[in-house]
């Protein structure tokens, strides 16, 4: 299945998608959280889609597309997981997986538009893979690790290098700021995907190709990051992990390239759509 989130922000409603087509799910109930993944939310909700099947009212064309799913209790993130963009950024290759959080506050749609961070001179973009976890997870074998797994989605790393690398401290900092993580447009189930070890992804500013890169040149694979990851912290359902950034991010250009306000960002993933991004600048609110 591939599931949607759609209308007003902050007042989204639940869809799906079924050949291209995007169907109103909001009759089944409730929202694709924490609590829909804990409680068979996926299974209940194929039951749904087949016994309403020719009576599902399509979503209106031109309908915003929220998240696929709604605010997490956490985004984790994988750092340098890509040998190429490891060496791009003159970084030594990880012994284990570099772990960062971004805030849940960053969490966007995947055309809304970003926001530069007030006084930020070096907003970067990260096009990545995220997995979506459906069930808790604690100290998971690796051999056992996709079995946590309920789907995945596109999602734009957006970082702030100077807040992130030159004030001290862990990344978060230039990595949680608002609209810092648009998501989407839809969450695929497994089935749809096939090897996730094997998926190309790609993103481009302004219509010109930055990065072009494939998920099996990952450091470690998504079983590896999920165990790993539960051996630390347990994982819920609708949980995030962002699995990291295939070479050609700003930061890794000489002189490094950032973005600006009114520059255009598109991004996608194979089996995961794309999404398009404008770079807005900050101003206050109220």
């Amino acid at each position: 299945m591939k599931l949607i989130r759609w209308g007003e922000a902050g007042k989204e409603k639940t869809g799906v998608i079924i050949n291209d087509v995007k169907y109103d799910t909001s009759a089944f109930g409730g929202d694709y959280n924490e609590e829909f993944f804990e409680d068979n939310g996926l299974e209940r909700l194929e039951e749904f889609v087949k016994a309403n099947d020719g009576a599902l009212i399509e979503v209106p064309a031109g309908a915003r597309l929220g998240s696929p799913i709604a605010r997490p209790s956490k985004i984790v993130c994988i750092g340098l997981n890509y040998a190429n963009h490891a060496k791009e950024t003159n970084a030594q290759i990880p012994a284990e997986p570099i772990i960062f959080m971004k805030s849940t506050t960053s969490l966007v749609g995947p055309n809304d538009p970003i926001v530069i961070p007030k006084n930020s001179v070096k907003t970067d973009w990260e096009v990545e893979l995220a997995v979506v976890i459906g069930k808790k997870a604690s100290y998971v074998d690796k051999a056992d690790a996709l079995d946590y797994v309920a789907g995945y989605t596109l999602h734009n790393d957006v970082s702030e290098r100077e807040f992130q690398l030159e004030k001290g401290g862990t990344w978060d900092k230039g990595k949680g700021c608002d609209t810092f993580a648009p998501m989407g447009p839809f969450l695929a189930t497994p089935d749809e995907l096939g090897d996730v070890n094997n998926l190309r992804l790609w993103l481009s500013v302004n219509g010109k190709m930055m990065q072009d890169g494939n998920t099996s040149d990952f450091i470690f694979d998504v079983p590896t990051v999920v165990s790993y990851l539960s051996q630390f912290m347990t994982l819920l359902p609708g949980d995030v992990i962002s699995t990291g950034t295939p070479a050609g991010v700003g930061l890794g250009f000489n002189p490094p390239v950032y973005l600006k306000e009114g520059d255009v960002v598109e991004l996608g993933i194979d089996g995961l759509g794309a999404a398009k991004q404008e770079l807005k600048a900050y101003v206050k609110q109220g």
